[in-house]
């Protein structure tokens, strides 16, 4: 049942729904209705057997007869005056012994309930009897005064079974009308409902046809749809950027692939031509030979950095560990500790206030020491690069590190955080233009900014603002 119910559209199970909401309604109101008609029709019956029995009962002697066709006594009932079949289609009056002394009609069967109510040893007695082809229910009550003897009254049943039987007919065709009709609201209930959905659905599909990711779906109104619309044009949005994202990563990786591949193709050539041909050996001497496989491995240990940060860049949140308290001083000790041995000729001075924030330490001194070796890089051999880390207001921490190099042009400075971007007095440097791209995306993934400035009286300061690790409350 699942299955066959999960294979049907939604349209399908709304039309389903509302049809048997509906239907379950019609029927527990026929229902309903059927079983109060018949509660009337038993207690009409009931109080009109009561009500006969006890006139009857009240004077038996009036309506002992020869004949039993005499006029009775007055009704109790309605003032009026009547005859025996008036007060019961059937009725007759029994002694001690319940041998009958008069009745109306046709004699009734004197049962053994009967018999006792006649001969005092029980009430009354209710019973359903058949009188030829039909069926009776009975009512015997004592007569008053006491000494015995009974009176019975009975009513057909049939007029009343016909009536139910025939409101019943009518209520089965009201509720096979009634669900028909609930069918063919259900459906266009589902189709005015679920008119929005399939508009989106429409809007989706040819985008993913299409991959027109630019071109925004149709929403209007404030409901759970438009909301919906609202939140899918975001994430085409999204993903509309990451594309382009990608396809720019991949067009500026591709574009500095290109060079050292370049190079090192047309470097292993020249190589191997000399290995092939002995005879041109002198055309390479040895020192030339030494300074090619010198600027081959170069060029393999820059493609190498490349590849490493391109990585970098492209990790996806989900594939990142998790993140955890981290004492910022010791990770900025840790990364100071690998720049020195890189550029010895520098004069690397700290000034570290405690700090604690909550991220990966793996990254956060990757992202220093890209810092630091972008100040080393440009910094001229005997000055000094400072590095100092304070409380940036009550919730976060500022970390600087400030250079004594050329500085950033202002031109440029907006630009220098951007990937594969290299300014034009840097391009004459080594490097991939992605150090400070990957500062940059590592700041934002953990909550935090950073910013280029102009030194005084020269040189760079980069800040890097980073919040404070959330306090965790003790139990108590």
């Amino acid at each position: 049942m699942k299955v066959w119910w999960r294979r049907r559209t939604l349209h399908a199970r709304l039309s389903l729904l509302v049809t048997g909401a509906v239907a379950a309604a019609v029927v527990l109101m026929a229902v309903a209705s059927w079983l109060v008609v018949e509660e009337i029709q038993q207690h009409r019956m009931q109080s009109e057997l009561s009500a006969d029995a006890n006139a009857i009962a009240a004077q038996p002697d009036q309506w002992i007869t020869t004949g039993g066709a005499r006029p009775g006594p007055e009704d109790q009932r309605g003032g009026g005056r009547h005859g025996p079949r008036q007060l019961g289609p059937r009725w007759q009056i029994l002694d001690a012994r319940a041998a009958v002394l008069s009745s109306a009609a046709s004699p009734l069967p004197v049962t053994a309930q009967a018999q006792q109510v006649a001969a005092g040893g029980r009430r009354m007695a209710q019973e359903e009897v058949d009188v030829g082809r039909e069926t009776y229910r009975m009512l015997t009550v004592p007569v008053s005064g006491g000494g015995g003897g009974a009176v019975q009254v009975a009513l057909d049943q049939g007029p009343d079974d016909r009536t139910l039987r025939l409101f019943a007919i009518l209520l089965t065709v009201g509720c096979a009308l009634g669900i028909a009709g609930a069918a063919l609201l259900g459906r266009a209930v589902a189709r005015a409902g679920l008119a929005p959905v399939q508009r989106l659905t429409d809007a989706v599909e040819d985008v993913a046809v299409t991959m027109d990711l630019s071109r925004p779906i149709a929403t209007d109104g404030a409901d759970e749809i438009a909301r919906l619309g609202t939140s899918v044009n975001t994430m085409l949005a999204a993903i509309d950027t990451a594309r382009h994202a990608q396809r720019t990563l991949v067009e500026d990786a591709g574009h500095e692939l290109r060079t050292p591949l370049t190079s090192i193709r047309t470097n292993i050539e020249l190589l191997l031509e000399v290995e092939r041909h002995p005879e041109l050996a002198h055309r390479l001497p040895p020192e030339e030979r030494a300074k090619l496989l010198h600027d081959l491995d170069a060029q393999v240990g820059e493609l190498a950095t490349l590849t490493t940060e391109l990585v970098e860049l492209s990790r996806e949140e989900t594939t990142r560990g998790d993140a955890e308290p981290v004492e910022l001083p010791e990770v900025v000790d840790a990364a100071l500790g690998r720049v020195r041995i890189r550029a010895p000729g520098l004069t690397f001075t700290a000034d570290l206030g405690p700090a604690t924030v909550l991220g990966r330490p793996n990254e956060l001194e990757r992202m220093i020491v890209n810092v630091l070796d972008n100040a080393a890089k440009f910094s001229p051999p005997g000055t000094t690069v400072h590095t100092s880390l304070l409380a940036d207001g009550p919730d976060g921490y500022r970390l600087t590190v400030t250079d004594q190099g050329p500085g950033i042009d202002e031109a440029d400075r907006p630009h220098v955080f951007d990937r594969f971007y290299r300014a034009v007095a840097a391009r004459s440097t080594p490097g991939s233009g992605l150090g400070l791209a990957i500062v940059a995306q590592t700041a934002a993934q953990h909550g935090g900014t950073v910013t280029a400035e102009a030194g005084e009286p020269h040189g760079t300061v980069i800040t890097i603002r980073l919040p404070a690790a959330p306090v965790l409350s003790s139990a108590s």
